[in-house]
Formats: C-alpha cells, sequence, structure tokens
C-alpha cells in the first residue's frame, strides 16, 4: 500500500470533503444530485470557447443532477494545492448555488467571489 495519496487521489479527496461540507446545510435539498470528477471535459478541438472546469448536467428521464468537476483543467488553471483547493471549493459553491436558486454567500457564508 503507497504511504503517500497520488495527486489524482487527493483531488478526489478535496471534492468529496467540500462536496460533504457545503451538502451538510443543504442536505435534502441535494439528496439526488450526484457529484463526480472526470479528467477531461469532451470538448471539440476546434471549439474557441473555454474549457469548462465545472458542468452540472440535467437530471432527466429518472437520472439524478449531475455536477461534475474537472480535474485537469481546475490543476491547470490554479497554481499549487492551496489554489486548487481554493478553486474547488469556490466552483462547486457557484454550481450548488445555481442549482438551488440561491446567492453562493448563502451556500457558503465564506464565500469570497472568483479572484481573477
Amino acid at each position: 500500500m503507497p504511504a503517500s495519496r497520488s495527486r489524482a487521489e487527493r483531488f478526489d479527496d478535496l471534492v468529496e470533503g467540500e462536496v460533504r461540507r457545503l451538502g451538510a446545510r443543504f442536505e435534502q435539498e441535494l439528496a439526488r444530485v450526484e457529484f463526480a470528477v472526470e479528467e477531461v471535459p469532451d470538448v471539440d478541438p476546434g471549439d474557441d470557447a473555454p474549457v469548462p472546469l465545472v458542468l452540472t448536467e440535467p437530471g432527466e428521464q429518472g437520472r439524478p443532477v449531475r455536477i461534475v468537476v474537472y480535474r485537469r483543467p481546475v490543476q491547470v488553471r490554479a497554481s499549487g494545492d492551496p489554489e486548487t483547493a481554493r478553486l474547488v471549493r469556490e466552483l462547486l459553491t457557484e454550481e450548488i448555488a445555481d442549482l438551488l436558486g440561491l446567492s453562493p454567500e448563502s451556500v457558503d457564508p465564506g464565500y469570497d467571489g472568483p479572484e481573477d
């Protein structure tokens, strides 16, 4: 058994921790929401649009709403582990807020908004 976790495993842990933290306040509202981590989004190489960092897929035909965080684009955008943690927190807060029709500050009182 390896002594340390891989970068991908640490990222998964980070997302899971944020989902647990944010979900504790909205357990009932998020009961039918699935959270996932994928390596990269499926984008058209010829598309000039920015690569998404996160995507909310609507729940259709009995499937739950699915919020997907894309690991590699997030890690490329961030400049180290603390920045990755901040970005994941921000992205999930914004997606949950949008899904629930709330302000990001209502979802996470510590939300400071994007730092561009």
